[in-house]
């Protein structure tokens, strides 16, 4: 456990009476479709319907193989062509997040570390879906293992949900090292073993382990669901400063020493190019179900950003 002065700082840890007043946030954006506003989930949580059902959704030309008694008599009298009347159903979901607490998310050059950032969109996120009336599950990833907490409606399991993801994030420290099995590709791998379908699945994470079989895996998770991949990144992993004389970057495994302006170039080079590949990646990930790119970063504005991101205000 980190120190205690350390901890009660809302910048490099995630408070539990934070995550809880993230409460007051729910509503000013949506999971839920609208036909009228551009919502990025719009048109993934109801279904058309030949029948009765709960919503007016529309009023349009009779065509083959519809349901007679959706026929508006008045309407079809009226124009002298048959005409139904269409509603919609909404259907249950489950929602899970997926929030790395991994030592690699303990960084941040900026204002706010990753694992900071992550934690508060998964509570605003999980507080969002309750507020909808869906289920919400969180499966968090810590450096030794994996946390599952099931989907549930219950405010009071949400709350123990939420000291439990404070609880893990507060377990990291400047001596954190992940498990060589803790890894995004077996995240995605855990995932499809809980054989998940229509489900939304929030993914938070710096992907700086993710690879091409990452993305593979993913790619099969998503033809049964819908899966929303955010990115937490932070300047500092992929400019490094030219003006200073020597860096000695580590991961608590491997030493890099740069003392040049060609070494830093260099390394700059590199980091630029893995951080657009997965942002490409991403990209791709996400367009096969119209969904938004998100990509938030450290200064600490990522609560707005996610909300404008997915279409709140």
């Amino acid at each position: 456990m980190a120190d205690k002065a350390l901890i009660s700082d809302p910048r490099i840890y995630a408070q539990y009476a934070s995550l809880v007043r993230l409460q007051a946030y729910a509503g000013q954006f949506s999971f839920l479709p609208s036909l009228k506003a551009k919502n990025a989930f719009s048109g993934r949580h109801q279904s058309m319907l030949r029948g009765r059902g709960l919503n007016f959704e529309e009023l349009r030309h009779y065509q083959t193989g519809d349901d007679i008694r959706t026929l508006d008599w008045k309407v079809t009298m009226r124009t002298g062509k048959p005409h139904v009347r269409c509603y919609t159903e909404e259907k249950d979901r489950n929602i899970v997040v997926c929030v790395d607490q991994r030592s690699n998310m303990f960084f941040s050059s900026v204002e706010m570390m990753k694992s900071v950032v992550a934690a508060e969109v998964a509570a605003l996120s999980a507080w969002q879906v309750l507020k909808e009336g869906d289920r919400i599950g969180l499966l968090v990833m810590e450096d030794q293992s994996l946390q599952w907490l099931k989907p549930t409606r219950s405010q009071n399991a949400l709350l123990s949900y939420l000291k439990q993801l404070s609880q893990a994030n507060q377990r990291l420290n400047v001596s954190s090292q992940s498990a060589a099995h803790q890894s995004l590709t077996n995240l995605v791998q855990h995932l499809a073993r809980m054989r998940l379908r229509a489900s939304t699945i929030v993914i938070l994470s710096d992907w700086l382990d993710a690879d091409a079989q990452t993305f593979d895996h993913l790619k099969h998770l998503q033809q049964h669901n819908d899966v929303l991949s955010v990115m937490v990144t932070d300047p500092l992993e992929s400019n490094l400063p030219k003006n200073q004389h020597s860096w000695v970057l580590g991961d608590g495994e491997y030493q890099l020493n740069l003392s040049s302006a060609p070494d830093f170039e260099r390394a700059n080079q590199e980091l630029q190019t893995q951080l657009e590949q997965k942002r490409a990646w991403l990209r791709e990930l996400m367009i096969v179900k119209r969904l938004p790119y998100v990509e938030l970063n450290t200064s600490g504005d990522h609560l707005s950003a996610f909300r404008r991101a997915i279409g709140g205000a």
